[in-house]
């Protein structure tokens, strides 16, 4: 905890005094590769003083005076300094000083524990309102600008929180994940929407309507006890509106567009062309109309090339990584800041971390445009980045359980959409899913058919892919009243509130269909978390026909196939079509029925569904 010492009492109103309001970031830390940390020093005219330190190891570089005469940036040496407490004398025009106590830290742990989400890992997506309300003391504060609760409202504060995720983990770990990925729990002081994260106002506070920062940390702790790693959804691309430095930006150009935003003129809204970040014949206006324009006028855009931006949100990751031990990191709207700092950005976050994780949200259905952003590829941008997020697979999946079977209808879409996976330089750290907190729910997506519901979570379960989910697809929740309204999307998780008629954590009240939904996504998600052949064994598939469609992953002795059949017919599926695999004689287990057969000429399959097969018998 910061605290303030002052070392000179000044008269009221004297010109030179500068009240420290705050600097950041708040701590740090000895024994980083990157010995250079940038403090932003905030206060009344903090700009005209001279900083001293005098402590071993710590040494002052350059100090930059900001636009705004209330801001200081010093660069601080930390060489061989050990963890503890200094002071920063701040000495003011006027002779007077100011001091202010600042803490290096020692590191809980080495670099190389921090390890990142992979291929092995199953996420559970939430929306931390929505899921449970584990404390009803801090549903609203009366210092906040929204300032109620409002259940009724889709748009509303509902009152989950982190105490509600806690106390659910079990439920989480029985299910299978071995991830958690909270949509942002950082303070949203906007005047209304604020339940959904992503319009930060103030990047180093946790917002209290979801508890406090012991919380955060006891979350990941107690997840980590069960197996299960914590990411953290970051946003740097823009803020909220009302972030407490909008009303005294540090520089001309803090943000973008600042000038248009401080005379209260029209602003300028992305263009969302995002292709122009890859676009070898992309105009600079075009370019420049994508990265630099807000979202929405409560969200302004980030300025990036601002080296004291940059190195602002650069050390923001890096300090929760520290304080909160994650596993992960999820960065949004991955394509709109400049793509430049992205690289910068995910390389020193690397660079500490050789074996964690970043996966970046590029939403396109272009699997050209997901492959640019993934590290390793040769297209002349170095990006750092492990990982990205399928939706064009999420979409061929969609699109071939819906469409018609025909030669180049239906299944033959997935197919045809998994061969592309030759163009990426690491299809196994790429992200799939059935939905997520912006998407409609799957179960709405494919016309509220259970078997294709099943038949989706079963085919991406076996991907060499990342799995992701996002809570309440278990239990078939949907948005169908109104297809991808936000606010019905992020619907609340029965039973985590007091007046729940159901609850889906213990199952009492569900629909015999939700239960056995909830008890595939089980099955499904535990094999999953124990099986070498899906986390790294070898994957082949065969071309579909009369409305079936085998995939197959084999590791050693464990061979899993996983048999979709889109045939409301019973069907015969000739067996000796797949004689390379060499499976003839082998006993399977249907995972989900655990009925067993041994493999011989055919297989009847009886219904629409998926078929889920192991050699793996335990």
């Amino acid at each position: 905890m910061k605290k303030i010492l002052i070392t000179f009492m000044l008269l009221a109103g004297f010109t030179g005094f500068a009240q420290i309001e705050r600097i950041e970031p708040p701590n740090w830390w000895t024994g980083f590769e990157e010995t250079e940390l940038q403090l932003m020093v905030y206060g009344e005219n903090i700009g005209n003083a001279t900083p001293i330190i005098d402590y071993p190891g710590v040494s002052i570089g350059n100090v930059k005076k900001a636009d705004s005469q209330n801001y200081l940036f010093i660069d601080l040496e930390i060489g061989n300094a050990e963890a503890g407490t200094f002071d920063i004398t701040f000495q003011l025009e006027d002779g007077s000083e100011e001091v202010y106590e600042y803490e290096l830290k020692n590191r809980e742990k080495p670099a190389s524990e921090y390890v990142g989400f992979d291929n092995t890992d199953a996420l559970y997506l939430i929306t931390p309102d929505r899921f449970a309300n584990g404390d009803k003391s801090n549903d609203s504060f009366d210092f906040l600008n929204e300032k109620t609760k409002n259940r009724e409202d889709d748009y509303g504060r509902h009152g989950g929180d982190i105490r509600g995720i806690i106390d659910h983990l079990d439920y989480i770990d029985e299910m299978g994940f071995t991830a958690i990925w909270p949509s942002p729990l950082v303070i949203n002081d906007m005047n209304s929407g604020s339940y959904h994260g992503y319009a930060m106002t103030d990047f180093y506070k946790v917002d209290p309507r979801f508890g406090t920062l012991e919380e955060y940390r006891e979350l990941a702790d107690k997840a980590a006890d069960r197996g299960i790693k914590l990411v953290m959804d970051q946003v740097a691309n823009h803020a909220g509106v009302e972030h407490w430095w909008m009303e005294d930006l540090p520089f001309e150009d803090w943000i973008n567009f600042q000038e248009k935003f401080e005379n209260g003129e029209e602003l300028v809204y992305s263009n969302h062309r995002r292709t122009t970040n890859q676009d070898l014949y992309a105009s600079e206006s075009d370019k420049k109309g994508m990265t630099e324009g807000w979202f929405v006028e409560t969200m302004p855009d980030l300025n990036q090339e601002n080296p004291f931006m940059a190195k602002y949100l650069i050390q923001n990751s890096i300090w929760w990584i520290e304080t909160l031990g994650l596993g992960g990191i999820r960065q949004d709207t991955y394509p709109y800041p400049d793509k430049e700092f992205m690289s910068e950005w995910a390389g020193a976050i690397m660079t500490e971390y050789p074996n964690f994780n970043i996966v970046g949200e590029e939403w396109s259905l272009n699997p050209l445009l997901i492959r640019y952003w993934q590290d390793g590829v040769d297209n002349g941008y170095d990006s750092n980045l492990k990982s990205t997020m399928d939706f064009a697979m999420q979409e061929k999946i969609v699109t071939g359980l819906k469409a018609e079977e025909t030669w180049g209808t239906g299944l033959v879409e997935i197919y045809e959409g998994l061969s592309n996976d030759f163009a990426y330089a690491d299809p196994e750290n790429i992200m799939i899913f059935p939905d997520n907190h912006d998407k409609s729910r799957i179960y709405t997506q494919l016309g509220e058919s259970v078997a294709k519901t099943k038949m989706t979570i079963a085919y991406m379960s076996v991907l060499p892919r990342i799995f992701q989910m996002y809570y309440g697809t278990e239990i078939l929740m949907d948005d169908t009243e109104n297809p991808g309204d936000h606010g019905l999307i992020r619907t609340e998780f029965p039973g985590g509130w007091d007046d729940s008629e159901v609850n889906a954590f213990t199952g009492e009240g569900l629909s015999d269909e939700k239960a056995d939904m909830q008890e595939f996504v089980k099955k499904v998600m535990n094999y999953r978390k124990n099986s070498e052949a899906i986390h790294s064994g070898e994957t082949k598939h065969f071309a579909p026909e009369d409305g079936t469609y085998l995939i197959t992953r084999k590791s050693g002795d464990e061979v899993v196939v996983l048999i979709l059949n889109k045939s409301e017919e019973a069907v015969s599926l000739d067996l000796e079509r797949f004689s390379e695999l060499n499976l003839a004689g082998k006993t399977f287990k249907n995972l989900i029925s655990e009925e067993t057969f041994e493999w011989e000429n055919s297989l009847e399959l009886s219904e629409e569904g998926v078929s889920f097969f192991t050699t793996k018998m335990e």
